[in-house]
């Protein structure tokens, strides 16, 4: 039985990261997705309403757990009998940041493998940020979030539901 994490700081989660999540949870026995927190990183939500919105992601994924973490994701992985973190790249930009994190993970814990998995095509363009900056000049999000995370950031910004 193989445990994966998929950690990330999902603020907020989007369809891209549902994507990751549900490739991840087919090929692992077990996924625990889990939100980081960088004392040094603004986030525009709490990470309790991260984990919130991330636990409505999964309904229905049994094998799928949503927790947050402060520390090292190789400690988090070893506590949870997890050998491999998962990570999704967009682009070759995000190669370059998550192959030295992965390096770096490898060193600290040998044990720990890093996954890379490729977001689709439709996704490629779909950064947290820019769901929150199109959001706060009230653009329609529908198709970038799910419909859950998409409230959440109408109720945030002020704006009328639909």
């Amino acid at each position: 039985m193989i445990t994966a994490v998929y950690p990330g700081s999902f603020d907020p989660p989007t369809c891209g990261h549902e994507d990751i999540i549900r490739r991840a949870a087919a090929i692992f026995a077990k996924l625990h997705v889990t939100v980081f927190t960088n004392p040094q990183k603004a986030t525009f939500f709490s990470v309790n309403d991260r984990v919130d919105m991330l636990n409505h992601m999964v309904e229905g994924m049994d094998n799928v757990t949503v927790d947050s973490c402060q520390g090292l994701l190789v400690d988090y992985a070893t506590e949870r009998n997890a050998g491999i973190i998962v990570r999704g790249l967009r682009a070759v930009s995000d190669f370059d940041y998550e192959f030295t994190m992965a390096l770096m993970n490898k060193k600290l814990a040998s044990h720990i493998e890093t996954v890379f998995i490729m977001t689709n095509p439709e996704y490629l363009y779909l950064s947290s940020s820019k769901v929150k900056e199109l959001a706060s000049l009230g653009a329609n999000i529908g198709g970038l979030v799910p419909p859950y995370v998409e409230t959440r950031l109408k109720d945030r910004f002020g704006y009328p539901q639909t």
